[in-house]
């Protein structure tokens, strides 16, 4: 059976429709590119007409990317030699800057990341590096998303994630923690010396001017030592012997 001609057009004409529909989901969008150049506003989500070879769609996701940073070796302010890795989160704004602007936003957004935990963590001090990371987070993402910006990107968050110490750092900072904790004991220790001898103090002047409390703490030691039920005999003695002998004995 012979087709004609009027048919044969008809059925190229509905395959090529039909090769041109494209379909995006929700969370992409299709920059069009007609006779090389850029159509105004993007494309999608739904059913997209692409007429090719007249046009060609660059499909751009717009769901946050989690990228991992690889481990960076960095030299701190004060000269100690560690890795650290981060991750980075950010998402396409602008479908058509990030197609324009750059080569390769992904690949160019992992290079910015790590060239710039480089440089912003090799000015920091190793104590801060593990003190203050919220606030390095912060500055890490403030210059990322700057740099970031002209081409449709949106970095939101930059987390540090592990710093590998040195196992002879670690041994040093391990040695200056114990003598950090034994200098807050010694300290701890003298002042409850120091808040004992007032209180002594303290008891010894309301003796002082009480005489007849010095008998009654006789008397209460005397019950503390029967409550322990021991086998300790204690012989009470007259205060008032104690200071007839202490007078015998200076003259």
């Amino acid at each position: 059976m012979e087709l004609s001609p009027t048919l044969i057009l008809i059925m190229l004409v509905a395959f090529y429709l039909f090769s041109s529909v494209q379909i995006l989901t929700e969370y992409e969008r299709g920059v069009i590119f007609r006779l090389g150049k850029l159509l105004p506003q993007p494309k999608g989500p739904g059913l997209v007409l692409v007429f090719r070879p007249i046009d060609r769609i660059v499909r751009i996701s717009l769901r946050t990317v989690v990228h991992d940073v690889p481990p960076q070796d960095i030299i701190t302010r004060d000269n100690v030699s560690v890795k650290v890795n981060a991750v980075v989160y950010f998402r396409v704004l602008d479908p058509r800057r990030a197609v324009v602007e750059v080569e390769n936003y992904m690949y160019a957004t992992s290079q910015l990341a790590q060239t710039t935990l480089r440089s912003v963590l090799g000015q920091a001090e190793l104590d801060d590096l593990l003190a203050e990371r919220d606030r390095l987070n912060q500055q890490l993402q403030h210059i990322l998303d700057t740099q970031t910006d002209p081409w449709g990107i949106k970095v939101s968050s930059v987390e540090v994630k592990h710093v590998d110490l040195p196992q002879d750092m670690q041994r040093a900072m391990a040695r200056q923690a114990e003598a950090e904790r034994e200098k807050r004991a010694k300290i701890i220790h003298a002042e409850g010396e120091l808040i004992a001898a007032e209180k002594l103090s303290q008891a010894a002047a309301i003796i002082q001017r009480e005489p007849a409390a010095i008998t009654l703490r006789y008397l209460q030691t005397l019950t503390d030592i029967a409550a322990e039920q021991n086998s300790t005999i204690v012989f009470p003695l007259p205060m008032e012997l104690v200071h007839l002998l202490q007078g015998t004995s200076q003259r």
